[in-house]
């Protein structure tokens, strides 16, 4: 998934701010922190030298090398395009080109440097939804193995692996890391927190559906809720215009399969139990035995696809599109429809990415308070009728480093110097004030985040808690995320379009799956973790099994629960 984000302050720093030896310099180690860190960091002044210390004598046999690395582009990855990279280089002597494009281009080289073998790029941030495709192809060097042989020269003693809050996404069946993360946002749930405090909105709320008007603790909630605020008269609170319930977007773009595969059905329930990801079905319906072999996609193989809780999520979603969202909105793509919140006329948004927050704060917005605090706030999704306890609840992006085999040894462990610093201690609190895409436990704690919370409408509350467990990327049920990922957008969309039932178009999606798993499995390329479908057998077989896929329920529409904001961040501390 991605996003592009707004620039921030520290983005106007000049690129040529730092002048690049052709050494290693420890002066201009000095001067960056100087600059640019300063107490930003979870580190002292001395351990913060002693860091980049490292990284002075580690480049000296790279000095003067040139390296290419590529991000998708968004706020965090700008700051260290611009910012860190020319850092870099004048304290080690390396000249990073560190490109920016958009997200699908990177998959795309990516996928011409695993097919042809060239080194196009010395290092990917790629989105850890590729660990199936990394683990099973054996084309990234996994890094555990490379901190331990051919990078352990190279590699920072003060990493501390532990300290990252996604390295489980970045985790193989065999227990090795394969990419290292670089960024993560959560997609959670957003809501006018001044509208659902309003006196007035409480009292009609609470005398029209017989409970409290909070956050949703389910799917029947935030329907009603939807349904409460959608044409709401709320000029007495400032408001103009029309006033919607819902918002998300319906075009058949390929951004419309990142809101199908980011987890939609795992938030109705259609997955198994597990963390990081259910097994043996996934949130994408994927099934795989015990030796991590994709089994199947649709029902009649085990898989759900195509079950009775997809169809729930995807019929849910269309009929909340149709009802209580702006009408433009079943023609936008994702990014056209990211901004519409902030423009202050959505009452709520289930789907909303926390990687919006820095462009949803700025002053002037009509979702931001005179004191610069916002009127919103997000909270943990709703769950729809199928889920249960202990099932994963939503997506986390984790844009991750990643070394493929391809690339020459040297211009990997220079690279993998970059990575590091880029994620290091050192830098990594600053990082995360400008792109708000954490991933180290130690940041989220620093006290600049207790300071900067209130202004960051529960994005720190939420890291801070144990919810955010519940969130996770792609995982390893789906052995080739690229050739996969295509096939959603195309297979939503006709249902979106009205031009199949979700029923249909879920069918088609599933059979398509199992097409591109069977060629896989043909071909032997995934060796013994590739794809080993199960005969099909009839589609009560599997419904009747206990776990995913579920049986139709007789009634989706569960009894409405909320939650008072207030009280669910006062659980969480």
């Amino acid at each position: 998934m991605t996003l592009r984000l707004k620039g921030t302050t520290a983005l106007g720093l000049a690129a040529c701010m730092f002048a690049a030896p052709a050494f290693a310099d420890m002066e201009a180690a000095k001067a960056f922190l100087d600059s640019e860190i300063g107490e930003m960091s979870t580190l002292t002044r001395a351990e913060q030298e002693a860091e980049l210390q490292f990284f002075v004598d580690a480049a000296e046999p790279y000095v003067g090398m040139s390296i290419n690395v590529v991000s998708e582009t968004i706020g965090t990855h700008e700051y260290e395009s611009n910012v860190l990279a020319p850092a870099f280089e004048a304290i080690t002597g390396i000249k990073v080109t560190h490109d920016l494009i958009g997200e699908g281009d990177v998959v795309e080289k990516l996928q011409t440097q695993m097919q042809s073998g060239e080194n196009i790029y010395d290092a990917y941030i790629n989105d850890s939804d590729l660990i199936g495709t990394h683990w099973r192809y054996q084309q990234a060097r996994n890094l555990t193995d490379w901190m331990a042989g051919e990078g352990a020269a190279v590699t920072n003693p003060n990493l501390d692996l532990e300290d990252f809050i996604g390295l489980s996404f970045t985790t193989g069946p065999d227990g090795k890391i394969y990419q290292l993360p670089d960024q993560q946002f959560a997609n959670l749930y957003w809501f006018r927190y001044d509208w659902f405090n309003d006196d007035q909105n409480k009292a009609d709320f609470q005398a029209t559906y017989g409970y409290e008007l909070g956050v949703p603790v389910n799917w029947s909630a935030y329907e009603d809720i939807a349904e409460f605020f959608t044409g709401r008269d709320l000029s007495r609170l400032g408001v103009e215009g029309d006033v919607f319930g819902n918002m998300d977007y319906g075009k058949k773009d390929p951004s419309l399969g990142w809101r199908y595969t980011d987890a939609w059905l795992s938030m109705a329930g259609a997955g198994d139990i597990g963390e990081p990801n259910g097994l043996p079905v996934d949130e994408w319906g994927i099934r795989v035995n015990e030796n991590s072999q994709p089994v199947g996609s649709c029902v009649a193989r085990g898989g759900a696809t195509n079950g009775p809780a997809a169809v729930y999520a995807v019929t849910k979603a269309i009929e909340w599109l149709e009802k209580y969202s702006p009408p433009a909105a079943a023609g936008m793509t994702f990014s056209e429809a990211g901004p519409i919140p902030a423009q202050g006329n959505v009452a709520q948004q289930m789907f909303w990415y926390t990687a919006f927050t820095a462009a949803s704060v700025e002053p002037d917005l009509p979702v931001m308070n005179e004191d610069g605090t916002p009127k919103w706030r997000m909270a943990p999704s709703p769950h729809g009728a199928y889920w249960t306890e202990g099932t994963k609840i939503g997506y986390q992006d984790a844009g991750s480093w990643t070394l493929m085999e391809s690339t020459p040894v040297d211009r990997a462990q220079a690279a993998w110097l970059y990575a590091q610093f880029v994620t290091s201690k050192t830098v990594d609190v600053k990082k995360s004030h400008v792109g708000l895409t954490f991933i180290r436990e130690s940041t989220i704690q620093h006290e600049s985040f207790t300071e900067r919370a209130p202004r960051l409408g529960g994005l720190i509350e939420f890291y801070r808690s144990p919810a955010r467990v519940q969130w996770s990327p792609t995982g390893t049920n789906v052995p080739d995320y690229p050739k996969l990922a295509q096939l959603w957008w195309q297979n939503i969309g006709d249902a979106m379009s009205g031009a199949k039932t979700p029923q249909e178009a879920l069918d088609s999606l599933c059979a398509d799956q199992e097409a591109v798993l069977a060629r896989l499995e043909r071909a032997g390329v995934q060796g013994e973790f590739g794809p080993l479908l199960n005969e099909e057998s009839d589609p009560s077989f599997w419904l009747d099994q206990p776990g995913s896929p579920k049986a139709q329920l007789e009634n989706e529409d569960e009894t409405p629960v909320t939650i008072s904001y207030d009280e669910l961040i006062k659980s969480w501390q």
